[in-house]
């Protein structure tokens, strides 16, 4: 397998044997990677809440939220692919888009321009003060791949993890193939 480093728009995928209750078997966005430190959402955890019972301006039914990370979750993030029609929005790679005018994304939603396909809302984010990754890397914590921006609205969030894994072939199949617990085989 081969070697990639972290870059901003990348996903990183928790090896699989990896136990840490935070991070088991998820899909890391990096939204920003710089040398003082890095800014990801775990995009495959879906959380128990729908975002109309943690905003109250929302009027949507069914707009499920996820958990970003372990890190303040006491904060909401945004991803979507609505570019410049969100302003103040930031572009993590071709399509995909981070935060943005919160006003504006609600009033969207309420409207009806918006949906599960174009835009995720997030509790919390997943943070790497300097060199943490760098030491994660090296340790091999996680695998790096790249991403399809239509993919990670489309695919069920329990198999994104499998599904992106089995897409890059070779060895990544047989570790998406690899149970989630081997000792209890």
């Amino acid at each position: 397998m081969q070697e990639v480093n972290p870059v901003t728009g990348c996903l990183l995928l928790s090896e699989p044997f990896s136990y840490d209750v935070n991070f088991h078997r998820t899909v890391v966005l990096l939204c920003e990677h710089r040398e003082d430190g890095t800014f990801g959402l775990i995009l495959n955890r879906r959380s128990n809440l729908m975002l109309n019972e943690v905003v109250d301006e929302v009027y949507v039914e069914n707009v499920p939220v996820f958990v970003g990370g372990p890190v303040q979750q006491n904060t909401m993030h945004i991803l979507h692919t609505l570019g410049d029609k969100i302003p103040d929005s930031a572009e993590v790679s071709d399509g995909l888009f981070w935060g943005g005018d919160f006003t504006t994304i609600i009033q969207l939603l309420n409207a009806g321009e918006l949906d599960n396909h174009n835009v995720r809302f997030y509790i919390g984010y997943s943070g790497w003060s300097e060199g943490q990754l760098a030491e994660e890397m090296k340790e091999r914590t996680w695998i790096v791949a790249p991403h399809n921006t239509q993919q990670l609205f489309e695919t069920e969030t329990p198999k994104l993890w499998h599904d992106i894994l089995y897409r890059m072939g070779g060895d990544y199949r047989i570790l998406a193939n690899a149970p989630a617990y081997p000792q209890l085989n």
